[in-house]
């Protein structure tokens, strides 16, 4: 097995602040995706110069953004149920501690940077 460790050992273990801290990043992500998802759902094309259809281009982009937003929000709440199960914070392959630093940048991160890139690289 390849060691992702950091020289000078392995993360510590997130404290109860860590914790809270990285909570309300997901609860503050969860809201915002919710909201793009409904503004994305109740949006309508312009109707400057009269009934316009919503070119398919325009309709492409609102999909994909969707799909992003829907993506997103689907790792944001596994995040906060691994979280309510005592199973944040750990790399689902090697199961080493994900790095604080990374999980504040990243609240919702399932793997660390060296399985994450070993993935990527077998697609």
């Amino acid at each position: 097995m390849v060691n992702h460790q950091m020289l000078g050992g392995p993360p510590a273990a997130l404290s109860p602040e860590d914790l809270a801290v990285l909570r309300a990043d997901l609860l503050e992500q969860r809201l915002f995706r919710r909201e793009q998802l409904r503004r994305l759902a109740v949006s309508r094309p312009s109707r400057a110069g009269g009934a316009r259809r919503e070119t398919a281009a325009r309709a492409e982009v609102r999909a994909k953004l969707a799909a992003s937003a829907r993506m997103v929000l689907a790792d944001v709440e596994a995040a906060l149920t691994r979280m309510a199960e005592g199973r944040y914070g750990t790399c689902h392959l090697c199961r080493s501690p994900l790095p604080l630093d990374y999980l504040k940048i990243v609240p919702q991160a399932r793997y660390c940077g060296g399985c994450r890139r070993a993935r990527e690289a077998a697609r």
